[in-house]
């Protein structure tokens, strides 16, 4: 765990469990947590230490990557491509956590972005990867190639009455070796230093995805990153957390500039109607209402230029 630990960052969260695992007997739990263990250790082979913080939850865990946002794609790939027999399902969320000691002494991870990845895992089936609409909207848009992976799945409510647009991996189990193997090749690259024959890592531009309420600047240049974050602020962005290097590259996190502009909230009774010029200002202040116990009443609709979504209140 890098030394700012208990801020909050935006980063990819993997949960895993095996399907069913309480209901079997002790000693058929402890031969597939061992099984378990072993494929989901040779899968994060790839991915050094200092890029990922791992929590075991007991009949699964959640691996949360601080470095690029494709590494957790990569790890559930390669899990499905090794399982074998073992019943598994698996979520990926993109969204803020916190990063702490538990009372052992051991790293832990809190916030909304392991929660909700949580929540998109236990919308799966044994065998099923699935991810939330942040994680998808960023990855998608790294390739032709991830974004042919994915399946829109609609939408699905958790315990708490919030909804989470969902989308599925078919193909995963076909193309993990393939994914694999590159992983391999890259690493060995790296290893092998730059190729001279090309313009050096370092010197391309900084990575900008777009996460929704959040940007995640991403790039191997501490000027390139800043440069990204300078014009992010100039359109009305806000630092989140203040630029840091993760293995090889430098990663910060900035508030969408789509929400400088916050929506208006208008109580009738025991309704809110909350109102503003854009579709993410509005679902933010509806997503703040649902977390406090409000219901949803009436998604964000477009009307009139305006966007504007109904939540109950107790």
């Amino acid at each position: 765990m890098t030394e700012d630990s208990g801020r909050t960052r935006v980063c990819i969260v993997l949960f895993l469990d095996i399907v069913d695992y309480s209901r079997r007997d002790v000693a058929e739990q402890v031969r597939l947590k061992q099984m378990f263990n072993m494929v989901l250790s040779s899968a994060l082979g790839h991915v050094e230490p200092d890029e990922r913080v791992i929590v075991d939850t007991g009949d699964g865990a959640a691996i949360t990557f601080l470095g690029d946002p494709e590494r957790a794609l990569y790890v559930a790939l390669e899990v499905f491509d090794n399982v074998g027999e073992l019943p598994v399902r698996m979520g990926v969320n993109l969204g803020p956590v916190s990063l702490m000691k538990d009372l052992n002494g051991l790293d832990n991870v809190i916030g909304d972005g392991i929660n909700v990845a949580q929540r998109i895992m236990s919308f799966a089936s044994s065998g099923e990867l699935l991810v939330s609409r942040h994680f998808y909207d960023v990855v998608s848009r790294l390739s032709d190639d991830y974004a042919s992976m994915f399946r829109m799945e609609g939408s699905h409510t958790d315990k708490h009455q919030r909804a989470h647009d969902v989308y599925s991996v078919s193909k995963a189990v076909r193309v993990g070796r393939k994914v694999a193997a590159a992983q391999v090749k890259a690493k060995k690259q790296r290893r092998a230093g730059p190729d001279t024959t090309f313009t050096p890592v370092e010197r391309t531009p900084a990575q900008v995805f777009d996460a929704g309420t959040h940007y995640l600047v991403s790039g191997y240049s501490k000027e390139g990153v800043t440069e990204a974050v300078d014009k992010l602020a100039a359109q009305g962005g806000k630092l989140i957390s203040p630029l840091s290097q993760v293995g090889r590259k430098w990663l910060a996190s900035v508030t969408n500039p789509k929400l400088a502009v916050e929506a208006t909230v208008e109580e009738l009774g025991f309704k809110r109607v909350i109102t503003g010029p854009t579709r993410e200002s509005v679902q933010l202040k509806l997503e703040d209402f649902i977390e406090r116990g409000s219901t949803l009443v009436q998604e964000p609709e477009l009307a009139d230029g305006m966007w504007t979504a109904v939540c109950e209140h107790v």
